[in-house]
């Protein structure tokens, strides 16, 4: 395991302190290669704010009584005298860095940065910039240069700058991704009996086809074919019981020029016939 830390005034004793605006306390990173499982479990937390990275690999932490499989790209927050407890696997080849932090202005500034304090995990993707404010952060507490408590907070407010960027990128593109996929299923439910080619319209759109697959999945929970099927077997449904349409016509209606395999995939997806359907009443 490759270890590196820096604490202030080289103390591992956590502290509060309320004389100034923000105190970077300590600041490490760790690297797991062999070492089978590192653990950290404070029934009564710290007294100061603590701020994980997952660089690689995972993390699991118990969060309201629940494990939670953290992966990389998250970032995970500690208030003071929060219980944390969580552990690192060697076989995830895990890198995390963190620090700890104090001062009167904590929650001020993580509000002005938009961090939220009601959230313990959340995403700011992977950027080495993090790296390097982190090993900054410990070069600084290592060396003790003149100066250097200051340039510590200055560095900690940059990663929470940064932070808080991300966050609010995150933000836009998660507006810009529903927008994407709910302009996607007002297409689908008007054309759903047209022939639809998914990568002509994700073309048509400027998004690549596995990219609008991926999300659609996410937002719908299944993919855009299985999202069209459900919509001609649902209204072929509609029309068996409420109109006396026959089988070939409605196959022609929701979207199938051959009634045969309308019929077969009709049977796959509800477990009956169209005539069969038909009779039952639904």
């Amino acid at each position: 395991m490759y270890t590196n830390c820096g604490y202030l005034n080289h103390s591992l004793v956590d502290f509060m302190d309320k004389t100034r605006p923000l105190v970077v306390g300590s600041c490490g990173t760790y690297h797991l290669f062999t070492r089978p499982r590192l653990p950290t479990y404070r029934p009564k937390g710290r007294i100061d704010f603590q701020i994980l990275y997952i660089a690689s690999g995972k993390g699991y932490f118990f969060i309201d009584g629940k494990e939670e499989e953290v992966t990389a790209g998250h970032m995970v927050l500690y208030k003071p005298r929060e219980l944390q407890r969580y552990v690192y696997y060697g076989k995830d080849q895990t890198e995390v860095y963190w620090v700890h932090f104090t001062g009167r202005d904590v929650k001020k500034i993580l509000r002005e940065h938009n961090i939220p304090l009601n959230q313990q995990i959340f995403y700011t993707g992977n950027s080495p910039k993090f790296h390097s404010l982190f090993r900054q952060m410990i070069l600084e507490l290592q060396s003790v240069r003149p100066h250097y408590e200051e340039l510590l907070a200055l560095l900690l407010r940059e990663l929470l700058i940064r932070i808080s960027r991300r966050l609010a990128d995150g933000k836009k593109q998660n507006v810009r991704i529903q927008e994407e996929m709910e302009e996607a299923t007002r297409y689908f439910n008007r054309s759903y009996n047209q022939n639809i080619s998914i990568e002509d319209y994700a073309v048509s759109k400027h998004m690549s086809a596995c990219w609008f697959i991926r999300n659609f999945k996410q937002y719908h929970n299944i993919t855009p074919m299985q999202y069209i099927l459900n919509l001609r077997i649902a209204n072929a449904e509609n029309l068996l019981i409420t109109t006396s349409c026959n089988v070939t016509e409605i196959a022609a209606i929701v979207g199938y020029e051959n009634p045969l395999y309308f019929s077969r995939l009709f049977k796959k997806h509800t477990g009956m016939s169209p005539s069969e359907y038909r009779k039952a009443g639904g």
